[in-house]
């Protein structure tokens, strides 16, 4: 299993640089970071800035969107660091939750995700992509490669995942969700024609290390009402007892009031107190090292590829520190 850290771009940048530095030096392979230009600092600055200060890791936006850059201008911009670097980027991409809405715009339809999916990867490769009816392609690139992985939830997208993404993006961490949309991923890849087994399962979700769980799961509150707010779409699209998305995703979000973007991905968000305790035991992981190792193997046995940290809490370092000495060396074998 593969291992990754996801940041917030909040500055100062060199922070991020620092705690992506110290990821790879403890084993993780891949560097991940929010976008949303009015909430954090610009990513793929600070990306340049990663890959020349580490040697390994691989870097991305989880999760980036059709519609706060051009795709030729984002294309090419992932395309310039792996020239840069050699092929040390991945592009995580889905709707655009924070990233639209605090502009002021609706996320993209899943049908404009679809379509910049293919003209991202096609110009980020060096192969030819219509945008907006012309024809483009850049002609410096030479054996370029730039994976694209979606992050889903809702039935359409699992589908749409499973049709033409590299990888897929799971935000939560609950072993029967995970079991439940990987397999609707993977039944819609080999619907397409495709090795289901080719798409990439990224499981992304808080990790707490320590034995005061009280304290953990107040650090990582802010993630259950995340979640909650996709799965508020979710229910207003399908209805809370459709059957396209399953109960125990949907239930725990009738206590929701709202959600302010600016304590979006934060610690002490008060928009999280309709989370109970169970949904964040469920979506994150917490405890000691061993309660670590023991949900992450049975993560694995369900087909995941890798786990992204998420680190918006008090004890970053602390946690980086952990998965490198206890955690990565037990998921290894």
């Amino acid at each position: 299993m593969d291992f990754g850290l996801v940041l917030q771009t909040d500055p100062p940048a060199t922070t991020v640089i620092e705690l992506m530095r110290r990821a790879e030096a403890r084993g993780f392979r891949y560097g991940w970071t929010f976008d949303s230009a009015v909430l954090w600092q610009e990513p793929f600055v600070i990306y340049s800035r990663i890959l020349e200060h580490t040697e390994r890791l691989i870097v991305g936006p989880m999760v980036t969107n059709p519609g706060t850059r051009t795709w030729e201008v984002t294309a090419s911009t992932f395309a310039t660091l792996n020239d840069m670097y050699g092929n040390r980027t991945v592009c995580g991409i889905g709707r655009g939750d924070s990233a639209m809405r605090v502009a002021g715009r609706k996320p993209n339809t899943l049908a404009r995700v679809g379509e910049a999916i293919d003209v991202i990867r096609d110009l980020a490769e060096g192969r030819e992509a219509v945008v907006d009816g012309v024809t483009l392609r850049f002609p410096w690139i030479r054996d370029g490669r730039l994976p694209v992985w979606m992050a889903a939830y809702g039935p359409k997208a699992l589908a749409l995942t499973g049709r033409k993404a590299d990888g897929f993006i799971l935000q939560l961490a609950d072993p029967f969700l995970t079991e439940w949309m990987v397999r609707a991923v993977r039944t819609a890849a080999a619907e397409a024609g495709r090795d289901p087994d080719a798409v990439t399962v990224c499981v992304a979700a808080p990790a707490y290390v320590g034995d005061d769980l009280t304290h953990a799961r107040e650090q990582c509150r802010w993630f259950g009402g995340m979640v909650g707010n996709h799965v508020a779409d979710l229910v207003q699209r399908y209805g809370e007892h459709s059957g396209a998305v399953p109960e125990s995703l949907t239930a725990y979000i009738k206590e929701r009031a709202g959600y302010d973007y600016s304590h979006h991905g934060r610690a002490g968000n008060p928009d999280t107190a309709f989370v109970p305790d169970e949904i964040v035991d469920r979506f994150c992981l917490l405890g000691p090292p061993e309660a670590h190792i023991e949900k992450l193997r049975a993560l694995r046995a369900l087909g995941v590829d890798q786990f992204a940290v998420y680190a918006m809490h008090d004890a970053k370092e602390a946690t980086i520190d952990a998965y490198g000495e206890h955690v990565i060396p037990a998921l290894s074998d």
